[in-house]
C-alpha cells in the first residue's frame, strides 16, 4: 500500500464560490494517475465517510484522464465567511485525503 500523498504530485482544496468546496488531486505521470483510478479506493462512498457528508452533498466527483486528476466538489456545511467560519477558503479541508492507502500496481 501507498499513501496518496506519496502518488499524487497536488493534494489541494479551494473554494468553489460562497457554498462549495472543491478537492483536486493531481498527478504528475499517467502511470500513477491510472493506478489511483484503477485500485477503485477514490468512491462517493470514502468520500462521504471521511467528510462526513452524505452522496447528496457531494456536487461532482469524477477522474479526468486529460488533466491527470481526481476531483470532487462537496457542499459546504457552513456558508463561506459566517460565524464561526473555520477555513474561509477551504485551503485546508484535503488533509483527509493525505493519508488514504492505494494498492500497489499489478
Amino acid at each position: 500500500m501507498t499513501a496518496l500523498k506519496d502518488l499524487a504530485q497536488v493534494i489541494r482544496s479551494k473554494n468553489s464560490g460562497p457554498f462549495e468546496i472543491t478537492f483536486d488531486v493531481m498527478f504528475a505521470s499517467a502511470e500513477r494517475y491510472r493506478q489511483v483510478e484503477r485500485s477503485r479506493v477514490l468512491t462517493r462512498e470514502l468520500v462521504a465517510r471521511i467528510y462526513g457528508v452524505t452522496d447528496e452533498d457531494i456536487v461532482a466527483f469524477l477522474f479526468f484522464e486529460p488533466a491527470l486528476a481526481f476531483k470532487f466538489t462537496l457542499r459546504r456545511g457552513w456558508a463561506q465567511g459566517s460565524i464561526d467560519e473555520r477555513d474561509t477558503f477551504g485551503a485546508q479541508q484535503h488533509a483527509p485525503l493525505m493519508d488514504i492507502d492505494i494498492p500497489q500496481a499489478t
